[in-house]
């Protein structure tokens, strides 16, 4: 049972991997929703300084579309988000505004590498390391004890168990990581935007992810509302269980090497 909400964490965290500006030093908010101000620190950021922001109530003024029932899943947006058919046009100008610059950000990093910590819907805490090269790769190596890696080669998915030598791939088309590894992102065209808005400490985006399979996932991506830095990320799966993550001491200067970005197919079954 662990090792399976582990893999679904991992699976739909990293559907939510985006950018962040160069920062060396850093201290990284972390949701268990939406946000709450933290006072920066001037030392390097580690994993016990990385807190969960937390849900404020969302002004209407935020919603892309007229409420109307959001489906299966259960999270703070529940009842408040509805159809996004033509949601370009019932944007206001400021919300165009801040989907611009997430559009602009997003686009303009093609490399980044930091770390993460991830809570998952038991609470269960894991932390780790990750890579990024556009176009379509990217890689969460979680550290020791967990023996899970995923990694994203411009084709394919894999969350891999090091311990056990399996892997699970899906197709990186199937999943949101194929805008949000893209070298052009547009979130109006490529995604399914739900809301965005801001206050005077996060810039926030949510976007829902329809598969006929296993159902509709939903994504709240977080920026820093002074340098658009990417913060944090909340993911609801179709169960309607949510897995939280924080970025920190990001750095888009270094190029990873290729390799991290291989997928072994005869190793791992």
């Amino acid at each position: 049972m662990a090792r399976a909400q582990t893999l679904r964490a991992v699976i739909l965290t990293i559907a939510a991997l985006s950018t962040a500006a160069p920062v060396l030093a850093q201290s990284v908010p972390l949701p268990k929703s939406r946000p709450y101000a933290k006072p920066p620190a001037t030392k390097m950021a580690a994993a016990d300084d990385v807190t969960f922001a937390r849900p404020r109530n969302i002004p209407a003024s935020a919603l892309v579309a007229q409420a109307q029932a959001p489906g299966p899943i259960s999270n703070p947006f529940a009842g408040l988000l509805g159809k996004t058919q033509g949601a370009s046009s019932q944007l206001t100008p400021e919300q165009k505004a801040l989907i611009d610059k997430i559009n602009a950000y997003l686009s303009n990093t093609q490399k980044l590498t930091g770390r993460f910590v991830q809570v998952g819907p038991d609470g269960r805490k894991t932390e780790g390391e990750f890579y990024m090269s556009k176009p379509g790769r990217v890689r969460f190596e979680y550290d020791d004890p967990s023996p899970i890696e995923m990694i994203a080669d411009g084709e394919s998915v894999v969350v891999r168990d090091r311990k056990l030598a399996t892997q699970d791939v899906y197709p990186l088309s199937q999943t949101p990581l194929r805008f949000l590894l893209s070298n052009r992102v547009d979130l109006v065209r490529d995604a399914n935007l739900k809301a965005v808005y801001a206050d005077d400490v996060f810039v926030t985006a949510v976007v829902e992810e329809h598969n006929g399979i296993v159902g509709t996932s939903r994504l709240m991506i977080m920026f820093d509302a002074k340098d658009m830095q990417l913060k944090q990320w909340t993911v609801t799966d179709p169960q309607g269980y949510d897995t939280t993550v924080a970025v920190y001491n990001l750095d888009t200067t270094k190029t990873p090497d290729p390799g991290l970005f291989r997928i072994d197919y005869t190793r791992y079954r």
